[in-house]
């Protein structure tokens, strides 16, 4: 089984680590310093007192490679776009795309039926670039849920969690998605196949959504805003908006917003991904984990007041600390001018 981590950082490393001691033919696609390292020292998994140092194929150049089993992608949700074209190489007529990326996918609704189906969500996908250049018939989605953190170049911390969810669009437990869960649970992972793998990636992003801006608009830990009554109301506001865009959209949420909220404060003093990337200087994955919710809020006509003003202002603390760029509108078509008669 041929499997290429498309984005080894602090997920893809750890998985492909994992993978490899499974036995798959693994190769990691990453760059600068931390690419240097893995090529000279291997990659290192620290899990707990455990060091396990592993040596798969690294390369910052796709087309090295040749045609995989599965491309899994686990980049920041607003750099895949810009590497479809550099992803070519990967592709073989059989070749799986495994979406483990935060948000709303760009395969979403692909074979939903309804007035929805085949739609690109342009806050994700900018023109249908993956759409077009991965296409949704490869796709495999994929929830993440452990935390991990590349400490120094070539080594990677794992923090907690073994999970990852995943799922065909259609629902249907396909021989690619059983074979590739079979072979992460040989990794020690667990990988459930799901049958409504869009309800997984609502109840992440549920908490994602709200969480992610506040605490980047505050400075909070999820201790700190879900214990606060007045940002607690405000994320609890965000997730109704979007619940209602859910249930539109025929999502089924396993737990209710107290309890979703609650489990998140049980997490502790926890900074966000989006809080962590702006203190960094990072991007920040506002657009598939916000913008994409008001996208689609407007496609089944649901109001998102709470999130407009949220979203609103974390594009613009982002953009004053560097983090983030707005997508470039197309320009409007120029109307042709006809010469009176």
């Amino acid at each position: 089984m041929k499997i290429c981590i498309y984005g080894s950082g602090a997920i893809g490393g750890y998985l492909g680590v994992r993978l490899h001691q499974a036995g798959a033919e693994v190769s990691l696609v990453a760059r600068g310093a931390h690419l240097a390292a893995m090529r000279e020292n291997g990659v290192t998994l620290l899990m707990g007192e455990e060091r396990t140092v592993v040596r798969p194929r690294c390369t910052d150049n796709p087309a090295d490679l040749g045609p995989q089993d599965y491309v899994v992608v686990a980049l920041k949700a607003h750099s895949v776009p810009g590497v479809v074209p550099a992803m070519q190489p990967l592709l073989g007529d059989h070749t799986a795309v495994v979406t483990a990326v935060n948000g709303i996918p760009y395969w979403y609704f692909y074979g939903t039926g309804g007035a929805f189906d085949g739609r690109i969500l342009e806050t994700v996908d900018p023109d249908g670039a993956q759409w077009h250049g991965l296409g949704p018939q490869r796709a495999i989605g994929c929830v993440v849920y452990p935390a991990t953190e590349v400490v120094e170049p070539g080594v990677i911390q794992h923090v907690y969690g073994d999970k990852f969810s995943l799922g065909e669009p259609d629902g249907s437990r396909s021989e690619r998605v059983t074979a590739l869960s079979q072979a992460m649970e040989a990794g020690g992972l667990r990988a459930p196949v799901l049958d409504r793998i869009r309800d997984e990636i609502w109840l992440k992003l549920w908490g994602n959504l709200c969480f992610n801006p506040i605490s980047a608009l505050t400075h909070g830990t999820l201790e700190v805003i879900c214990g606060d009554t007045e940002t607690r109301a405000v994320a609890k506001a965000m997730m109704l908006e979007a619940k209602e865009i859910g249930d539109r959209l025929g999502v089924h949420f396993r737990v209710d917003v107290e309890r979703r909220i609650n489990g998140a404060a049980a997490v502790g003093a926890h900074k966000t991904s989006m809080l962590q990337d702006l203190e960094r200087g990072r991007p920040m994955e506002i657009d598939a984990l916000l913008s994409v919710v008001q996208e689609m809020g407007r496609m089944v006509e649901v109001a998102t007041p709470t999130i407009d003003v949220v979203l609103a202002l974390v594009k613009q603390r982002g953009e004053t600390a560097g983090c983030y760029s707005r997508p470039v509108p197309a320009a409007p078509a120029v109307p042709e001018v006809v010469a009176a008669q």
